[in-house]
């Protein structure tokens, strides 16, 4: 099993690295991600399990957090998170 990786790459700004992970672990750890964030912190979440994508989209909805953006490199899914 990978390994969950949460790491602060500047003052706001945060990447979760969540590959190998399938529905529900990505949202999940998304959302305990985010809890741990300031306002206006950016999350890049990465993550290759692409069925988690619309359940993180809608996590974020509810929540009030804005996706800045969305990509696609290789395998991976990345996402650009604005806590709101």
């Amino acid at each position: 099993m990978a390994e969950m990786k949460f790491t602060k790459t500047s003052d706001d700004t945060y990447v979760l690295d969540v590959c190998g992970y399938v529905c529900p672990h990505p949202q999940l750890y998304c959302k305990k991600s985010l809890e741990k964030m300031e306002e206006g912190d950016t999350l890049k979440l990465i993550f290759d399990n692409a069925s988690s994508g619309e359940t993180i989209i809608q996590m974020c909805e509810q929540a009030g957090h804005e996706i800045l953006e969305q990509d696609k490199e290789g395998g991976k899914i990345i996402f650009m998170i604005e806590k709101g």
